[in-house]
C-alpha cells in the first residue's frame, strides 16, 4: 500500500502527540499543527525530526488551507480542552472550539481530504440520569465547552451531508495516560492525583467523590481513531461513536486504587463541587463495536499502572 498522509491538529497535545506516534509506527506520514497554547513541544521531542510540524492557529485560514494540501486523513484534536475555562471565557472557547473547526472543515473540503476524524466529547450528553450513554440520546450540554464540542460535531455531520466530506465524530470519555498535562489547574483529575500523590501531597476531590467516570486509557483512543479511518464510509461517515471502556469508577474508589499503586499513605481532601461538572458518565459501546470494530485494548487498572510508571520516570 502507498504511504498515506495524515494531518493532526493539536499535535503537541497529549492526544495529538499519541496519534502522531501511532501513525508514524504504521509507516505513514505526519504533518501537525498546534498553536502551543496548551500543547508542548516536548511532547513531540522524540519524533519532531520525523513530522512536518507547523506552529499554526486554526483561526488562520490560509495557514490551515496550506496544511490540508495533499493530506488523506485528518485527526482533529485541537481545542481549548477545559470546562472551567469555558465558563470563565465562553468567547475564547467558542472561537477555538467552533470557529477553528469550521475553518478546518472548509480547508479539508477544498483540499479534497478523504476523511476527517473529530475528537468529540462525552460532555455533549450532559447530566441526563440515564446510563449508559447512547449516541442517539438527546444531547444536553451544560458548559460552554460542551456546547462548542457538540456544535463542532454537528458541523462535521453537515459537511458530510452538504459537501460529501467524510467525517466521523468520536465522543471521548475521560481520557488519561502518559504525557497528560498535570500542571494546569484545568488538567484531568487522574494526571493531577498521580503527580500530587507521587510528591507525597494529599489530592483534593471536588464534591463528595461519588461522581463516577468511564476513565479511558489513551491507547483505546488511538485504536478508535485508526479504525475510524479504515471503516467503510457507509458505516461511519457523518456518524458519532462513543470511545470509552464501558465501565465506570467513582473518584473515591479511584483514590483507593492509586493509593495502593503508588504506596501513598496520606488521605484525600474534599473541596467544593465544580461548576458545569457532570455527576456520572458511562458509555454504551455497542455502536462503536458494530460499525468501527472497536474494542477497548487496555483496561482501567492496566492503563493506570502504565501511567503511574510514566509520571514516576519523569521525576
Amino acid at each position: 500500500m502507498a504511504m498515506a498522509s495524515y494531518l493532526v491538529t493539536g499535535i503537541a497535545g497529549f492526544i495529538g502527540s499519541s496519534l502522531a506516534r501511532a501513525v508514524l509506527a504504521q509507516g505513514d506520514q505526519v504533518r501537525g499543527i498546534d498553536n502551543l497554547s496548551t500543547g508542548k513541544r516536548e511532547n513531540l521531542a522524540d519524533i519532531l525530526g520525523r513530522v512536518d510540524f507547523r506552529e499554526v492557529d486554526l483561526l488562520d485560514l490560509s495557514a490551515v488551507q496550506d496544511a490540508c494540501r495533499g493530506v488523506d486523513y485528518i485527526f482533529h484534536e485541537a481545542a481549548i480542552p477545559s470546562v472551567p475555562k469555558s465558563v470563565l471565557d465562553p468567547l475564547g472557547s467558542n472561537r477555538a472550539n467552533v470557529d477553528g473547526t469550521v475553518n478546518l472543515l472548509v480547508a479539508a473540503r477544498d483540499a479534497r481530504v478523504k476523511r476527517v476524524v473529530y475528537a468529540a466529547s462525552s460532555s455533549a450528553y450532559g447530566d441526563t440520569p440515564n446510563l449508559p450513554k447512547q449516541e442517539d440520546m438527546k444531547p444536553n450540554p451544560i458548559s460552554p465547552y460542551a456546547v462548542a464540542k457538540l456544535a463542532s460535531e454537528l458541523y462535521m455531520a453537515s459537511f458530510f451531508r452538504c459537501y460529501g466530506l467524510e467525517t466521523v465524530s468520536l465522543r471521548y470519555f475521560n481520557i488519561f495516560g502518559p504525557r497528560q498535562d498535570s500542571a494546569s489547574q484545568y488538567s484531568g483529575v487522574l494526571a493531577k492525583f498521580i503527580t500530587q500523590m507521587l510528591a507525597g501531597e494529599a489530592p483534593t476531590i471536588l464534591g463528595d467523590g461519588t461522581q463516577s467516570r468511564d476513565f479511558t486509557y489513551i491507547e483505546n483512543v488511538v485504536s478508535a481513531n485508526l479504525l475510524a479511518c479504515r471503516a467503510p464510509a457507509g458505516e461511519v461517515a457523518g456518524q458519532v461513536f462513543n470511545v470509552a471502556t464501558g465501565t465506570r469508577i467513582d473518584l473515591n474508589e479511584t483514590f483507593r486504587v492509586l493509593k495502593k499503586l503508588i504506596g501513598f499513605n496520606g488521605e484525600v481532601k474534599y473541596g467544593p463541587e465544580r461548576a458545569g461538572d457532570v455527576k456520572h458518565s458511562l458509555a454504551d459501546l455497542s455502536r462503536s463495536k458494530r460499525h468501527l470494530g472497536y474494542e477497548p485494548v487496555v483496561n482501567f487498572e492496566e492503563g493506570l499502572k502504565t501511567t503511574v510508571e510514566w509520571y514516576r520516570s519523569q521525576n
